[in-house]
């Protein structure tokens, strides 16, 4: 199964301030993935973007990621 996690962990890293500050936590059952992504406080606008674009734009990347295993990936953000 690919490292969605790893995927994630780079884009969000390159998105925020505080690099070091952020966690990936991942969930995975027999072709689901559950990505949750924590950043500091305040980068947590930089990881949505406005309106959403910037999460949506990873789960996009994600997603194209996943057609060829059929896995489908869950990303969650926390706060």
């Amino acid at each position: 199964m690919p490292e969605y996690g790893e995927l994630v962990r780079y884009m969000v890293q390159q998105m925020v301030s505080q690099p070091e500050a952020v966690e990936v936590g991942v969930e995975e059952d027999s072709h689901r993935v559950t990505v949750r992504v924590k950043t500091a406080p305040e980068d947590l606008g930089k990881l949505i973007g406005r309106g959403g674009r910037h999460i949506e734009a990873i789960r996009m990347v994600v997603r194209s990621a996943s057609l060829r295993p059929r896995d489908r990936v869950y990303i969650e953000v926390r706060d």
